[in-house]
């Protein structure tokens, strides 16, 4: 019998086992039993005779729920230190975050994740993406994250590795208002060289003051309906007047700082509450906004031999500053009336990058040329989210009722790119041989322009009903329905000339593109996005789902929560026809399909404080936007380009857990767990090298299968009997560490083939049999060592979080893969409360990065090397403030 098939016989049996125990206790001719005092539950029976049976309030919600999770409070997150959400979620066990904030699940790549915002997805700023970037999320708006690694029927059924559910701040308490503030230091940044632009005058805040619109000539260009070409009648527009539109300077000119300024924030809070005839209403708001600079010194390297021998085919050294500005604000009213609570949060979140990049290096295709590329980039994503949600209580009858809207866009105006080439020959061969020169021709150098626009619409809505049959026996069922809608587009243009003089091809970026040089020389505009259909995308999902799910005491000690989902999905990724060409060479994506996953969870109280949960499902990934999009999307973290695979489909998990937990104090715990996954079609990225030039794509990978174990430790040690000093009475050691060792394969047989773009290709071309799964590391280490006071807020700790080396992409042309070695990190954090003058202030001081580690991503081939990117990351110091008033 195959594993699969084990596991769906479990998963059945399971079925069949809780309904007769339902109906065995429905049908029970005793009187319902009756709560007394103190939770005392009394069975009249036998005259006098009494059984009274002691319950025991295990508020601890990690114990507590039917599945299995990890829950980070608004206590875990604010010891973390951390500035935005992600951050902290790297100290949950199994969970790693890569590359601009995106979490991986137990070495399953950020697909297999789904985040949820108080129970309602969530659309993403990102191109071509559809999982959102947790980083994004300042940790100031989130009031807890639960992170739930084992499939109940009660979510949607895209639960690879886990669900997210983060949890926005509700009603206050009591009234409050809290004004905060910090500065940070980069030792690899601050003060030191990097590279900017002017831009506009109010970059600073993140938001453009108009100059980067775009232009009204080039707007109608846009709307004609025709590819911007030589020769093209734009209403009497021509490509030259167009190319003289474009902002040049502000946008263009790289400017080297030697100082670059301080990272700073600023905050506010505040909330309160009204009461009101049989309940109460909260408000609670906040607003906050941070500038964080970044410089990094990179060297990128690729290398055509498969064995990666001798000299790379491509070497640069680049300087990197990004400038990052991040937004937000929440607004929410929380109304308790009896038992019942209706929410409305309203959440805005705006993320700037403004980006200035200076390289220098080598092409072997171009014999000994020296080559030099600057590139100046501006990136938004904002998010608006606003959802209503209501939980009401009738009696045995629970109904949770939700809606939301949300809407992401990203505007990428102005990304500007330029080469320039030295040929390194003598004078008599070429005059300028020993100068930089850019002749816009292709030959020696060229000059680049894009505009991205992103725009996302997400709806949403589900009921919940929940009836207690009987004490112990709870029924579900529900709901849920989601629609996407993405228009995504990218117009890229090349600046064109011929015979320029030698003069003017050694002039710098704006005055080579000035009006006068391009009035003079006949420089005009070329369309490069127009040539091969990927100009601009439509993509829509649109799900339906309904669950039915039972949790019941099977005897004592043991429980059960049983369900099935059944979920149904279309997705449409459709190149748009800007040009009216009728036709295109990109294959449509139309997926379509139902499933019926069903889960169980066993719960067996081995001991009053110890439990073992057993757990099987069956989930589904279904393929992202970004990976169904056939349309080159520049990634400004790993300056890589990106192209999807519209003949991507759906991914089948087949899911088992065993966990062992001991609550062997208050708050304090010890776990183990083994976990299985085995998937069919797993989407997997792979990367090409064509011309010089590095693209990353998709394709699905015929099976993999993933395992692993997970251990986790949380204790506290009192330090009253370290000294008799009234210092030590209040405090305590806090203990938190965690460990999950992983391993995957991919398989690959003989025959197996792989879809990319319409056609068919052999699987063995693109995946090594036994290969590690993108994203997977071995070895996940968090481990947190502090101090903090029981009384008040005192709290001094050290964070370890270690990754061992990690696949990023399969390696090109049979080349080994990509491994990404994210290494060994040492955070500490203090917080300290204090009263002065009759108010409540926060102080706390960051140190990150204190081992000083190196971003490392490369290939290797016995003692060869080759870094596909590599910099050094700097120590952050912090210090912050908060007062409440």
């Amino acid at each position: 019998m195959t594993k699969r098939s084990i596991l769906s016989s479990l998963l059945l049996f399971s079925s069949a086992l809780v309904a007769p125990a339902a109906l065995a206790q429905d049908a029970s001719a005793n009187p319902a039993p009756q709560p007394g005092e103190d939770g005392d539950v009394s069975i009249p029976g036998g005259g006098a005779q009494e059984i009274v049976v002691n319950g025991r309030f295990t508020p601890n919600v990690v114990r507590a729920t039917p599945e299995v999770v990890s829950l980070l409070s608004s206590a875990d997150i604010a010891r973390t230190g951390e500035g935005d959400i992600s951050g902290s979620l790297q100290r949950v066990t199994g969970l790693s975050v890569v590359g601009g904030g995106f979490v991986y699940v137990r070495g399953l790549g950020d697909r297999y994740s789904l985040a949820l915002l108080n129970g309602s997805p969530l659309p993403s700023p990102e191109p071509l993406k559809r999982v959102v970037p947790l980083d994004i999320f300042p940790s100031k708006v989130i009031d807890s994250t639960l992170v739930q690694k084992s499939y109940s029927a009660n979510f949607p059924g895209e639960f690879g590795g886990g669900v997210i559910n983060l949890t926005t701040k509700a009603s206050p308490g009591e009234s409050f208002f809290t004004l905060s503030g910090g500065i940070g230091w980069d030792s690899e940044t601050t003060n030191q060289l990097g590279y900017t632009y002017y831009g506009s005058g109010t970059d600073w805040t993140g938001f453009d003051d108009g100059t980067r619109d775009i232009p009204r000539s080039l707007a109608a260009a846009l709307a004609s309906g025709k590819p911007i070409l030589e020769g093209a009648d734009f209403s009497g527009e021509d490509l030259e007047a167009i190319a003289m539109d474009l902002v040049n300077a502000p946008t263009t000119l790289l400017q080297q700082n030697n100082h670059i300024p301080v990272n700073w924030s600023a905050g506010l809070m505040g909330g309160t509450t009204v009461a009101l005839a049989g309940g109460e209403l909260g408000i609670i708001a906040t607003a906050g906004i941070s500038n964080k600079w970044r410089t990094r010194h990179t060297l990128q390297q690729t290398s055509v031999n498969a064995d990666l021998s001798g000299e790379p085919q491509t070497s640069f050294n680049r300087i990197v500053t990004d400038d990052r500005v991040v937004a937000n604000a929440l607004l929410g009213f929380g109304l308790e009336l009896d038992d019942h609570r209706i929410r409305w949060t309203s959440l805005y979140i705006r993320d700037t990058l403004k980006q200035a990049r200076l390289g220098l290096g080598t092409d072997r295709n171009q014999s000994d040329r020296d080559i030099m590329k600057q590139d100046t980039a501006w990136y938004e994503r904002q998010l608006i989210n606003t959802q209503l949600v209501g939980e009401f209580e009738f009696d045995r009858l629970s109904v949770d009722l939700r809606g939301g809207y949300a809407n992401s866009q990203r505007e990428a105006p102005y990304e500007r790119s330029f080469t320039y080439v030295r040929t390194n020959l003598p004078a008599e061969q070429d005059p300028a041989g020993d100068k930089f020169v850019n002749d816009l021709g292709g030959n020696k150098g060229d000059a680049m322009i894009a505009f991205s626009h992103h725009n996302e619409d997400l709806w949403s809505g589900g009921v919940d009903l929940s009836y207690k049959l009987a004490p112990g026996i709870t029924a579900s069922t529900g709901y849920a329905y989601s629609d996407t809608h993405r228009v995504s587009s990218r117009r890229a243009f090349q600046y064109r000339a011929s015979n320029l003089p030698v003069a003017v091809q050694q002039l710098r970026p704006d005055y080579l593109l000035s009006d006068a040089t391009i009035q003079l020389y006949d420089i005009t505009l070329l369309e490069t996005s127009a040539q091969d259909g990927t100009a601009a995308f439509d993509a829509e999902l649109s799900t339906h789902a309904g669950y039915a799910q039972l949790q019941a005491g099977l005897m004592a000690g043991l429980n059960v929560n049983a369900g099935v989902r059944y979920e149904n999905a279309k997705q449409k990724v459709a190149p748009i026809d800007l040009f009216n060409s009728g036709s295109s060479a990109i294959a449509q994506t139309n997926l379509k399909n139902d499933y019926w996953l069903p889960a169980i969870t066993l719960t067996w109280e081995v001991a009053p404080d110890m439990q073992l949960r057993v757990n099987g499902s069956k989930t589904i990934a279904r393929p992202q936007f970004r990976e169904l999009v056939a349309q080159v999307y520049q990634d400004p973290e790993s300056n890589r380009l990106f192209r999807g695979n519209p003949s991507l489909t759906d991914s089948i998990l087949w899911n088992a857990e065993a966990r062992f937990e001991w609550y062997f104090d208050r708050d304090q715990r010890v776990s183990a767990a083994a976990f299985y996954k085995a998937i069919d079609n797993p989407i997997e990225a792979y990367t090409s090298i064509s011309d010089s030039s590095v693209n990353t794509s998709y394709a699905n990978a015929p099976k993999a299968e993933l395992y692993g174990a997970e251990f986790e430790l949380q204790k506290y040690v009192p330090l009253a009997a370290v000294s008799d000093a009234t210092f030590w009475q209040s405090r305590r050691l806090v203990l938190i560490g965690n460990y999950t060792y992983t391993q995957s394969k991919i398989r690959v047989r003989d025959g197996d083939t792989t879809t990319i773009n319409g056609a068919v290709h052999d699987a063995g071309a693109y995946f090594f049999d036994g290969s590690a799964l993108t994203g997977q590391s071995d070895h996940l280490v968090n481990l947190q060592i502090g101090i903090e006071d029981t009384d008040q807020l005192s709290q001094q700790t050290l964070l370890l979080t270690y990754a061992s080396p990690r696949v990023t992409s399969r390696g090109p042309s049979a080349q080994p893969d990509l491994l990404e070695k994210p290494g060994l990190s040492l955070d500490f954090v203090a917080r300290q409360g204090l009263m002065l003058m009759g108010k409540e202030i926060e102080l706390k001081f960051e140190a990150r990065n204190l081992t000083g580690r190196r971003y490392q991503e490369v290939q290797e081939a016995g003692d060869n090397r080759v870094y596909f990117n590599r910099y050094k990351l700097g120590r952050v110091f912090s210090l912050s403030a908060s007062v409440k008033f």
